[in-house]
Formats: C-alpha cells, structure tokens, sequence
C-alpha cells in the first residue's frame, strides 16, 4: 500500500510542476480553454466539415451545422497540443450565431485577442484553428453550390 501512495505522490509533485511551469508559459485563458474546452466533438449531420493539419503534425476538424445563413453550432476535434486546443475551441465560440460572411473575416488575431499572448512556438495554433474554419466555410460553400445547381438542373 505503501507504494502506492508513493507514487501518488510523485504523480501529484509532477503534476504541480508542470502546472507551476505552464502558468508560466501560458495566459490563464489559454490554460482555461486547453483543460476545459467548449463544443469538443463532432455534428451528426453537419452542413459542412473542414479539416486541416498545420506545420507542426496537429490537426484540427471543424463541423458546422447551418441553419439560413447562420452558424447555429460548431464543434471541433483536434489531436494537438494544449493551444491547438484552446484556438479550437475560441473559434467554435466566435462563430455561433455569426453569418457565413462574418464568420469567414475572422482571423488568427481575433483568437489570440481572447487567449492572450501565446509563445513564437505556439502562433501557428491560432491561425490551424483559423484555416480548419476557413475549410469548413469553403466546404460549406462548395456544397451548398452544389445542391442549388442540383436543384436547378
């Protein structure tokens, strides 16, 4: 028994070294959106899907679910790190209620208003997130051009 809570112990040591070095690195926002994302998950029918992997190997997927011209739900999945995450999961919130047109002004500079600064390393996260949302636009618009043509003909 007693092994176990030594290495409880050190799990805990570990854990509160890498949070203690994090809070150095990161704006607590960014830690708020990396350990606690919103609308993480994927649509069962969504309007359109994009998915883009940046220059570091982390990709981000976005769904959109459309109603008019309104984005009335996104979700994300990445398989990234803690800011891929956080950038995915400011954007899902930026783009709820927004139009398609408004949607498509946002940029990589909008996200880190609302995260904070982010380290050189981590500047790609925001705009992966910002072109995994552009695909999904770009998608949305191939597709429904596709259904009016199919209608039309």
């Amino acid at each position: 028994m007693s092994e176990n809570n030594d290495f409880d112990a050190l799990v805990g040591e570990i854990e509160g070294a890498i949070q203690k070095d994090e809070k150095e690195i990161y704006t607590e926002k960014t830690l708020e959106e990396a350990y606690n994302p919103k609308n993480v998950g994927e649509l069962k029918e969504p309007s359109a899907v994009g998915k883009v992997t940046g220059p570091c190997g982390d990709t981000i997927q976005i769904h959109l679910k459309v109603e008019g011209d309104i984005i009335s739900d996104c979700k994300f999945i990445t398989d990234g790190c803690g800011p891929s995450i956080a950038s995915g999961s400011v954007v899902t919130e930026l783009v709820k209620g927004k139009t398609i047109e408004e949607a498509s002004k946002l940029t990589a500079d909008d996200v880190l208003a609302i995260l904070g600064d982010l380290p050189a390393d981590n500047l790609h996260c925001p705009v992966l997130a910002i072109n995994t949302l552009k695909a999904a636009l770009e998608d949305y618009r191939n597709t429904r051009s596709f259904r009016n043509q199919s209608i039309s003909e």
